[in-house]
This record gives structure tokens, C-alpha cells and sequence, in this order.
């Protein structure tokens, strides 16, 4: 044999070459199954080999196929009952994800798990004002709590997240938190805004001054909360915030606010987010589970609702909506409408169906935010609204919309609500997952209002200098 190694002795002498004329004679072998077929490639160690012989492997090979038999037995049968299989673990460690309910929407479903998934989040860093910006007006409780507190919710909910940095040279975009919404008027307990601009303009050349990174961008890369009527306008009243516009050192900034229109307007022409109005988070925990209150009153609403809706300036309220539905409803024992502000009213929403929320000054309302939460379907009267988060809250399925000028029409789309779709809409609208989408917490939590703000920033994350002039996007 050509290929014994030469270290290893051959058991016969060697033979002598085989004539031509034999392989000429070459026939075919028998034909019996390759199992009968012996062919001797080797030849057989003696005792005096240099290698030595171990018993137990003579019997593990005895035994090898029922060893084999029993593993493979055990291996599927611990697969059928378990997830996955505990004989062959992955030898990688894998990462911690959270997740969604199975009552979460697809949009929701696919950026929760973008977000838990993600390496790389998008970071943030907040400049560190003097506390005449912020902390100060923390002096009084009422800053951190009323319908325009987002500004304070948003800046307390960054300084814990994930992506917060502590180097600027780090972050894709930068938290300018200024609160302007604090200086509350004591003439009507109304936050007076004629300090914001001022107040905004210092903030940015104090930064600028200091750091090159709003200069680098011209602060397209810089975010602020407009928590307010009409945004970065800074007016309550539609005509003067229309007639003042947006200030020229915010046009190229990224704004965070609770007005949104569907319509072309002069107070959302710098890029922004629509969030939701501030409502405490413990509002979900102040009333019963949504499914298990019980819902006595078919419609309901209050606040302020004028008899004659044009006031001492000459602007009608609500554009006449509430004066309409106060005259047409008022006496219809189904509507239960009140005109002055009550503590407890929110125990009135946990009993109710439907809650009306009508424009007042602006088109939004804390209302929207307060009956999601309480379980109460919203009923939107606010022509064009544009609404948080719509790339992933479903609003027609928890809400319903009517024209202003169809409110004369209201008690029969209503009727006809229950009638047909009533438990369909209630299902969705008490999903956990949607009611948490619209309150901000101190802390984030995954799913909650911070959380989705940071989501639609993710989405405006080719305004970051550093990812334009790095190349690295997501």
C-alpha cells in the first residue's frame, strides 16, 4: 500500500508490482450490499504499537448510538415544552428587551422596539442656566402642575434619560429649558407671557456666548417647550399671535408645542412637535380602572361657557361653539354641562360616555388629555386640530370628531355612536398603552409622553450638525 506511513510496521512482505495485462482484466466486483463489503485499508495494530490501547473507549463505542438516541430524545422533547432550547444555549449574551402589550398599535409596536433595541439613542445635552431660567419659578407649586407645565416636565424627564450627555460635543441636539409659563398674572391667575421673549433672547446669547454649538448650527439643532396657545407666538389671542409671529432667533429652532393646526398658520412655521397639554400623571390612580367605573352621565362638559360669547375686546369665545352648545343642550336632561370650574370635577369625567372638548382660545384643550386618561370618549369639536403623536396614537379609534358648525347634530352622532361602534371605541380607548402615551412623567418611562417626544425628534434627526457632518445616522 502506497500510503502506509512508513512509521507504522506492515503485517505481510511486500508484494511485487501487478502486470499491465492484469489491470487490463479488470472485472467489476460482486454486487452485494456495501455492508457485506470488507475492504481492509489498514492493517491491524499489534500490542507493540507506540500507541497505547484503552479499554473504556472499546465500550463507549459499544454504546455511543445509545448515548446518541437519548440525547436527541431529550434535547426535542425539552424544545416542545420550552422556548427555547436548554441543551444548546446561544453562547452570545443577549440584550434585555421590553416588550409592547399585545393591545399596542403596529406604529407603537415597531418604534418600542426600535427604541429598547437601539444602541445608539439619540443624545441629548442640556445646557445648565442660571436658575433665574428655570428653578426659580419653581417657588410656586402651580408652575410644575398646570396645563402649561410640560416645559418643566420635559427638562426634570431629560436630565435622567439614557441619552443624556455630559459632553455637547456628543450630542445630536441640545435642551435650551427656559420656562416661561410660570409668571402667572394676579389679575386672572393666567400666566402673562409679555416676559417670554426676553427672557428666550437672553438664554441665546448667554449660549452662544459661551459655546460654539448654536453659532455651528444656527440653532436648528437647539429644542424649546412652547407649551402655550398659539407656540412660540406668545399671545393667547389668535390675531395678536398672528400679528407678532414667531421671534426671528427661534424661526431655525426646533419647538416643542401644544398648538397644531392642519392648516398653513404663522405660529408653526418653525419646525416643531405637537405634544399634549401637562396633566398630573397621578390622574390615571385618582378614580377607578376605566373598565370598571361605573358611567352615568351620557355627555358631559365643564368650563367656561359664555352667553354672549363676544367679550369687552370684541372676539367671540370659541368662535361661538360653547355659546351654541350651552343654548342648544343646556335643558337636554342627557348633556350634563356646567359653566363654573369644580375641584372634583374630574370624578364627573370617570362617570361619563362621552366628554365634549370644544376650542376655546386656541384648539386644544386639557380636556383631551384628562378624559383619555379617565376613560371618557372625547368628543374633538376643534376645526383642522392637529393632535400629539399621530405617527402613532390612532386618534379615530378613541375619539370622535364633529364640526363646529355641526354641533346642532351632536346628540344624534352620539346616539348613533352607541348604537353601533360605543364598545369597539371604549376597548381601545381604555388600552393602558394609549393612556400612558399622553402624561409625562418626572422620570420617562418607556411608552409615556417624554418617551414620544423623543420618538418625533428621532424622525428630525437630520437637523443634528454632528450626524450631518459625521455621516452616522441610524
Amino acid at each position: 500500500m502506497r500510503n502506509q506511513s512508513p512509521s507504522q510496521p506492515l503485517s505481510h512482505p511486500p508484494t511485487q508490482p501487478t502486470p499491465v495485462s492484469d489491470l487490463l482484466s479488470f472485472t467489476m466486483p460482486d454486487r452485494r450490499p456495501l455492508h457485506h463489503q470488507r475492504m481492509k485499508l489498514f492493517t491491524r495494530r499489534t500490542r507493540h504499537n507506540h500507541f497505547p490501547r484503552f479499554p473504556y473507549l472499546d465500550k463507549l463505542k459499544r454504546y455511543y448510538k445509545w448515548f446518541l438516541w437519548l440525547a436527541l430524545s431529550l434535547y426535542f422533547f425539552l424544545s416542545s415544552t420550552t422556548n427555547t432550547p436548554v441543551l444548546f444555549s446561544n453562547p452570545l449574551p443577549l440584550k434585555q428587551t421590553t416588550l409592547p402589550q399585545k393591545t399596542t398599535t403596529r406604529a407603537l409596536t415597531e418604534s418600542l422596539q426600535f427604541s429598547t433595541s437601539s444602541s445608539s439613542p439619540v443624545k441629548f445635552y442640556i445646557y445648565e442656566l442660571p436658575s433665574r431660567f428655570n428653578k426659580d419659578w419653581l417657588s410656586n407649586p402651580r408652575c410644575s402642575t398646570h396645563l402649561f407645565a410640560a416645559e418643566v416636565a420635559i427638562h426634570e424627564a431629560l436630565l435622567t434619560y439614557r441619552g443624556r450627555v455630559i459632553d455637547p460635543n456628543e450630542a445630536d441636539f441640545f435642551f435650551v429649558p427656559v420656562y416661561v409659563s410660570c409668571n402667572f398674572s394676579t389679575t386672572n391667575g393666567f400666566p402673562s407671557l409679555g416676559h417670554a421673549k426676553p427672557l428666550i433672547k437672553e438664554a441665546i446669547n448667554l449660549i452662544s456666548s459661551k459655546f460654539p454649538f448654536w453659532n455651528r448650527s444656527r440653532g436648528r439643532d437647539h429644542i424649546f417647550v412652547a407649551s402655550h396657545d398659539f407656540g412660540a407666538c406668545f399671545h393667547p389671542m389668535e390675531e395678536v399671535a398672528i400679528a407678532d409671529g414667531i421671534p426671528e432667533f427661534l424661526k431655525e429652532t426646533m419647538l416643542l408645542q401644544t398648538f397644531g393646526v392642519k392648516r398653513k398658520h404663522v405660529c408653526q412655521e418653525a419646525e416643531h412637535a405637537v405634544i399634549p397639554p401637562y396633566v398630573v400623571p397621578e390622574v390615571s390612580k385618582e378614580q377607578p380602572d376605566p373598565a370598571a367605573a361605573r358611567r352615568d352621565i351620557f355627555a358631559f362638559f365643564r368650563g367656561k361657557m359664555e352667553v354672549h360669547p363676544k367679550n369687552i375686546s370684541g372676539r367671540f369665545y370659541s368662535k361661538k361653539v360653547r355659546t351654541k352648545i350651552l343654548k342648544q343642550y343646556g335643558n337636554n336632561p342627557k348633556f350634563y354641562l356646567k359653566r363654573k370650574r369644580l375641584d372634583g370635577y374630574r370624578s364627573e369625567i370617570a362617570r361619563s360616555v362621552f366628554c365634549l372638548c370644544p376650542l376655546g382660545w386656541a384648539p386644544w384643550s386639557p380636556r383631551l388629555v384628562e378624559s383619555v386618561e379617565l376613560g371618557c370618549i372625547p368628543v374633538i369639536i376643534a376645526d383642522g386640530i392637529r393632535l400629539p403623536f399621530q405617527s402613532t396614537m390612532k386618534w379615530d379609534e378613541i375619539s370622535l370628531t364633529v364640526a363646529e358648525h355641526e354641533v346642532d347634530k351632536l346628540e344624534s352622532v352620539l346616539d348613533l355612536v352607541v348604537k353601533t361602534n360605543l364598545t369597539v371605541i371604549q376597548h381601545n380607548l381604555w388600552d393602558p398603552v394609549k393612556r400612558r402615551a399622553l402624561l409625562f412623567n418626572n422620570r420617562m418611562l418607556e411608552g409615556d409622553a417624554t418617551w414620544h417626544v423623543i420618538q418625533e425628534l428621532a424622525g428630525k434627526i437630520d437637523r443634528s450638525w454632528k450626524r450631518q457632518v459625521t455621516g452616522t445616522w441610524r
